[in-house]
């Protein structure tokens, strides 16, 4: 591909999609080259999906050794757990060198040129990147901005690290508050939440809306509710938001009511998570040179085949992907619009299937979940004149669950009555970030639940839940 050119492609940002997209380019016979202004890996390796689960891992070992009742019933009895919360902490630090580490040295074993500094377009097929050795232009054929997001900080709250934070001091454990306020109940504040009340923490979890984990299907999340939270020390508050939030010793947090605005208390409590969301990294990224503007939230406009739009248009050998154009904040979906975007700028049309694309929560149990809710499939059916159904199955009726004897949670089925097409599933239980991939295939190819059900299943599996969640839509 190179005319001239010092690259075929120049990736900004070194994130889970950013390697994704060099990984596939290289495959592809192109010379690529990545820039990355602050840690290989993204927020996903170094402050995100990475560390986080290895705290998840180290909390869930705890909380299952001290669950005295669920052990005697296998026949087992231990003595007293104990932990050590900064070889915990240790424990994600390590991670987080080994995964960081290893995503370098792909890198580099392929032949991408890694370039440490800020890199912003300065026109069409050109990068300018600040280093601390000055300032200097490269020019590639295409280019790519994987630039990622940042923690989402609402008016009025003041962070400082150490008492108020975000989930990017978070993942690093530096203390164990007696009482913590998590703000937010989806995947961020859930996965928290089960951190803190596994290692003894005593939790407020507060949520703006009138219900708890609001992006999730409501049939899950009522589940979910109940095993999660209700039995854990965990107060709730729903419908109010925090006002203003002052870090100290107490945190302060002035709580008001989310639709009328008006105060309701003043909590003050040791330290508070803000678990708000995420918004995007897109600021000072020189897209004004190639006449590109920001869309209302700060994501970059792109087409579904990942290139960058302006005033509707592609704007030629200029691409973007994952947190930064908004479409699926997830690393895993960052990575498959990155080699999305390569396949396109080879001239091979490709498009990026979201519906297909699953996501998960790694509490314990585990919540996860491929295409739509209940809610939007219903919307969707309005618009395009179909009728939907849903059918459930129980992990209390799995005989590996019962096995194990960690029975609580569900599957959820949603389909057309028509044609019995998949739309969505939904799975709480254990391991449901495994067992969700299946779901994920039946998606992406348009699956019935009538050719699903004759699918076989090893037995005993947890993944019979969907085998049997298949039958029932079929026998209904």
């Amino acid at each position: 591909m190179n005319q001239g050119f010092d690259y075929d492609l120049v990736i900004i940002g070194a994130g889970v999609g950013g390697h994704g997209a060099a990984l596939h380019a290289v495959s592809c016979g192109l010379k690529t080259a990545i820039i990355e202004a602050a840690e290989m890996g993204g927020t996903c390796v170094n402050r995100g999906c990475i560390p986080s689960k290895a705290l998840l891992a180290a909390s869930g070992r705890v909380r299952e050794l001290r669950n005295a009742h669920h052990l005697k019933s296998l026949g087992i009895q231990i003595g007293n757990v104990e932990f050590d919360r900064q070889a915990i902490a240790n424990h994600a630090d390590n991670l987080v060198a080994k995964i960081q580490g290893d995503l370098t040295n792909s890198l580099k074993r392929l032949g991408v040129d890694i370039i440490q500094g800020w890199g912003k377009v300065a026109g069409t097929q050109k990068v300018t990147v600040i280093t601390s050795q000055g300032e200097k232009t490269i020019t590639a054929n295409n280019i790519i901005l994987s630039t990622g997001s940042v923690p989402f900080v609402p008016p009025g709250i003041e962070v400082d690290g150490k008492t108020v934070f975000t989930s990017d001091q978070g993942v690093k454990l530096e203390s164990l508050p007696k009482w913590i306020a998590i703000i937010g109940s989806g995947y961020i504040g859930l996965e928290f939440s089960d951190i803190y009340s596994a290692l003894g923490c005593e939790i407020t979890l507060i949520e703006a809306v009138d219900q708890l984990m609001p992006g999730f299907d409501r049939d899950i999340a009522k589940l979910a509710e109940r095993v999660l939270i209700n039995p854990r020390d965990i107060e709730t508050k729903v419908g109010v938001y925090a006002k203003r939030i002052i870090p100290g010793s107490p945190v302060v947090i002035e709580l008001a009511d989310f639709q009328t605005k008006e105060d309701v208390e003043v909590l003050e409590v040791d330290a508070c998570l803000v678990a708000t969301g995420r918004i995007p990294a897109t600021q000072n990224l020189g897209l004004d040179a190639v006449g590109v503007e920001l869309d209302q939230r700060k994501f970059i406009p792109v087409n579904d085949n990942m290139a960058v739009l302006s005033a509707g248009e592609v704007v030629p050998y200029l691409w973007a992907i994952g947190d930064a154009t908004g479409k699926m904040m997830l690393a895993h979906a960052a990575s498959a619009q990155g080699i999305i975007a390569v396949e396109n700028m080879l001239g091979r049309e490709r498009k990026v299937d979201y519906r297909s694309i699953p996501a998960a929560a790694f509490t314990h149990p585990e919540v996860s979940y491929v295409g739509l809710t209940e809610t939007a499939a219903q919307e969707l059916g309005l618009v395009e004149g179909f009728e939907i159904a849903t059918s459930k199955s129980y992990f209390k009726g799995n005989s590996k669950a019962l096995a194990d004897m960690d029975t609580d949670g569900m599957a959820k089925v949603i389909y057309r009555q028509d044609t019995g097409e998949v739309l969505g599933v939904h799975i709480f239980g254990p391991h449901a970030s495994d067992i969700i991939h299946e779901a994920s295939a039946a998606v992406a190819n348009r699956q019935s639940v009538q050719n699903l059900a004759h699918l076989v299943h090893a037995h005993p599996t947890l993944s019979e839940v969907l085998d049997e969640t298949y039958k029932r839509a079929i026998a209904s």
